[in-house]
């Protein structure tokens, strides 16, 4: 899950979130990852502040260093089986001064207990109209990649505890951890309260800024800044 799109992104049993968490993300070189993969999966991904409701579309805008960013995200009507999970796909299209920059599909499954996992992703990275990049790219069981959580079931259970969103050994190793909870938000869709924010980072770069990105219920992400600047990427609509 690339660090500079929009993605859309109750409380495991203890195994599990050891599996899961991880203390140290300060260096290239990370720890093991052994998470404990569910076996109870559901078959539509519900979770209030991740709900994917296929045939949704959300659009973002925010302005960067480099010019207007806008950000269009589909939940497909498409699912994929990976491992024998189905799961729903999302497509992320950012564009630059109207320009495809970036072209993802990602796949969600939720586990029985309403945490949502990240179990795939292809990622096009695009220059002047010509596909220059697909590092990033993984999927789960390829090449020991493995899924990792990208919204807990119960948020407020985690906060302060970081945790993988995706391991693909060298290639795509992002980190999140609940920062707050219990947020309001106003963005150009609508004010929000009861939201959560969850900070994210690439693993394999440590120096690349940080994102925190808010949540809200039943609608999903509203809003992301970068840390140590003042750019916001904020959702403008939904449809239906």
């Amino acid at each position: 899950m690339h660090s500079r799109t929009i993605t859309l992104m109750t409380f495991l049993t203890a195994a599990a979130t050891a599996g899961v968490g991880c203390s140290s993300t300060t260096a290239p070189f990370s720890p093991p990852y052994n998470p404990q993969i569910p076996t109870n999966w559901v078959g539509a991904v519900t979770n209030a502040y991740f709900p994917l409701v296929r045939g949704t579309t959300y659009q973002y805008r925010g302005q960067t260093p480099q010019g207007l960013e806008t950000t269009t995200v589909e939940v497909l009507p498409s699912t994929r089986t990976l491992n024998g999970v189905a799961a729903t796909e999302v497509r992320d299209r950012v564009y630059l001064n109207g320009v495809l920059i970036e072209d993802t599909h990602d796949w969600y499954a939720q586990d029985g207990a309403g945490n949502v996992w990240y179990l795939s992703e292809s990622a096009k990275d695009y220059e002047n109209g010509v596909l220059v990049s697909t590092e990033g790219s993984w999927e789960w069981g390829v090449d020991g990649a493995l899924p990792g959580v990208i919204m807990w079931s119960n948020p407020a259970a985690h906060v302060g505890e970081e945790y993988r969103q995706e391991y693909y050994k060298n290639h795509a190793e992002d980190w999140g951890k609940v920062i707050a909870v219990g947020q309001a938000v106003t963005v150009p869709y609508g004010s929000f309260s009861g939201c959560i924010t969850i900070e994210d980072w690439v693993g394999l770069d440590p120096g690349q800024p940080r994102g925190r990105k808010t949540y809200c219920p039943q609608t999903g992400q509203v809003l992301e800044v970068k840390v140590g600047s003042s750019e916001r990427v904020e959702l403008i609509s939904r449809t239906p």
